[in-house]
């Protein structure tokens, strides 16, 4: 049998988006893999806007010949806009324009952020603007290789329901799975990403360079295997894949662990605290760890807690 394609299109041609002309308003590492990938499903980019050195050259690798033009100029041309900029710079910009008037009636404003749904576009649709948050729940890299990376991605979306079959082909076309988040369940949705995926990147840097100072010559070569086991067995088994001293009860090895970090990086003190009495606690809870030995282990964890304050 013939595996699916992750860029098949929807087979009712109703639930087809027309092919649009797509502009980018912020080209980060985000606005021109999404627009780069459309343009592989039949979309045609006809306007970016990028300040920094780094935003004009992803442009440019990612969308030659798509002219960089100001913010308001990728509005003037592009029926499907995506609006690409940090959070925190999202309503100011969509004010902005309204004020302008760059917003068309029947213009697709899609913006990408995790922590907002649809709301934060309310001055557009006011404006005639039909607005949709598609957030790929991915990390790029700024590269040809984030377009790659897209099939398969889970996207979290927020749409009004008239709006939500468009919301969905535009997902697919870029090879992604439709996620619907509720209005009022974004910024939930988005902390437990960053939680996820942003605390990981810290957690793997500090454990890459507390290794490099145990003598470990190639530490991502031996975390590699080990996290990526770790990974699995937490997506396949939750809390049941939970391992190492904190789950056993081993107080004297954390209670080891915790005079060593002190030693060669306080740095990473409070957060291998924080995280060890969470791991505790879920261990604790799902009949991991042994009520025996807890006693010692949470009082190992109050007292370092204690010192580090």
């Amino acid at each position: 049998m013939t595996p699916p394609n992750p860029r098949s299109e929807p087979a009712d041609p109703r639930e087809r988006p027309a092919r649009l002309t797509v502009g980018v308003v912020g080209a980060g590492r985000v606005g021109p893999a999404l627009a780069a990938s459309l343009q592989l499903a039949g979309h045609r980019p006809v306007a970016v806007s990028g300040v920094s050195e780094a935003s004009v050259r992803r442009a440019a690798a990612l969308l030659p010949d798509v002219p960089l033009v100001p913010p308001a100029e990728v509005l003037a041309r592009a029926e499907l806009v995506l609006l690409t900029v940090p959070d925190d710079v999202l309503p100011s910009l969509v004010e902005g324009f309204v004020e302008t008037g760059s917003i068309r009636p029947g213009q697709l404003l899609v913006h990408t952020s995790g922590r907002y749904g649809t709301k934060v576009l309310d001055p557009a649709l006011r404006a005639g603007a039909l607005p949709l948050a598609l957030h790929p729940a991915m990390t790029f890299t700024g590269t040809a290789i984030d377009v790659q990376r897209l099939a398969g991605c889970s996207f979290g979306v927020t749409a009004p329901e008239e709006l939500r079959l468009a919301a969905q082909a535009l997902v697919i076309e870029m090879g992604g799975e439709p996620e619907w988040i509720a209005e009022e369940s974004r910024p939930l949705y988005h902390a437990a990403l960053a939680l996820g995926a942003n605390h990981l990147v810290t957690l793997v840097a500090e454990a890459m360079e507390l290794l490099r100072d145990a003598g470990v010559t190639a530490p991502d070569r031996m975390l590699g295997p080990l996290l990526g086991a770790a990974l699995d067995n937490a997506l396949r088994s939750g809390d049941a894949a939970l391992t190492g001293p904190v789950a056993r009860g081993d107080a004297g090895t954390v209670a080891a662990h915790v005079a060593e970090l002190r030693k060669h990086a306080p740095g990473t003190v409070a957060g291998y605290l924080a995280m060890a009495r969470a791991t505790a606690d879920r261990a604790l809870a799902h009949g991991l760890l042994k009520p025996e030995l807890a006693e010692d282990l949470l009082g190992v964890l109050a007292t370092g807690a204690e010192e580090t304050r």
